[in-house]
């Protein structure tokens, strides 16, 4: 979509029934000569513009809007901009939620409180095909003092299970049903949530703490 060569803008898709953020943020990445920005404020606007410009570089969907119907919508959206990005925009996301978005073909998670110079950079890099997710949407961790399993999902352990069986990122993906890049989101969250290093550091900490119990749920 972009070339660098000839630095075309990125066409940006601003996705949010709130006029003041939406307008608010319309104007001031509309300033930056590097993107083209367009608005909408339902589902319905939403796919009534793709239908009409083709697929837009980057789409920031808010996920409470009128027709909104929460994942089944982001995998609606994410199917019909087949050629661009989809990213989750809201003020207060659930982690799962962001995930299972993942899951579905969306590019990330952008946080409505997030800076306009990281909010550039953020589009930046998913109009390249990466994913954002900010550090501080993996922190919500629990109590570290109580039992470490209650913080971690039954997918996480799942991965656990198999990063201690030797199994790369490309083999985990594989196995479980999931892209790669979602692996390695699920990584970091353990890592987080285990003060872990790395992936290694991980799985010794997880086998201290009795995480490792072989029959873990994939689904």
């Amino acid at each position: 979509m972009n070339n660098p060569d000839s630095t075309p803008k990125i066409s940006v898709l601003i996705a949010d029934d709130h006029h003041l953020i939406r307008d608010a943020l319309a104007k001031a990445l509309g300033a930056d000569q590097r993107f083209c920005v367009t608005t909408a404020d339902s589902f319905a606007s939403v796919t009534e513009i793709i239908a009409d410009t083709g697929p837009i570089d980057v789409i920031l969907l808010d996920i409470v809007m009128p027709g909104m119907k929460g994942l089944e919508s982001v995998e609606d959206i994410v199917t019909l901009n087949t050629d661009g990005a989809v990213v989750v925009f809201s003020g207060n996301t659930a982690p799962d939620f962001t995930t299972q978005a993942i899951e579905l073909g969306a590019r990330g998670f952008i946080p409505k409180t997030l800076p306009l110079k990281s909010l550039s950079a953020a589009i930046h890099l998913i109009a390249m095909g990466q994913v954002f997710v900010p550090i501080e949407a993996n922190t919500t961790l629990g109590d570290k003092d109580g039992d470490e399993v209650s913080v971690l999902t039954q997918r996480e352990l799942s991965i656990l299970n198999l990063v201690s069986d030797g199994m790369t990122n490309k083999e985990i993906a594989w196995k479980v049903g999931i892209v790669e890049v979602t692996v390695k989101m699920h990584m970091r969250s353990i890592c987080i949530k285990l003060e872990a290093k790395n992936r290694a550091h991980a799985v010794i900490l997880a086998s201290k703490l009795g995480l490792l119990k072989g029959d873990i749920y994939l689904g």
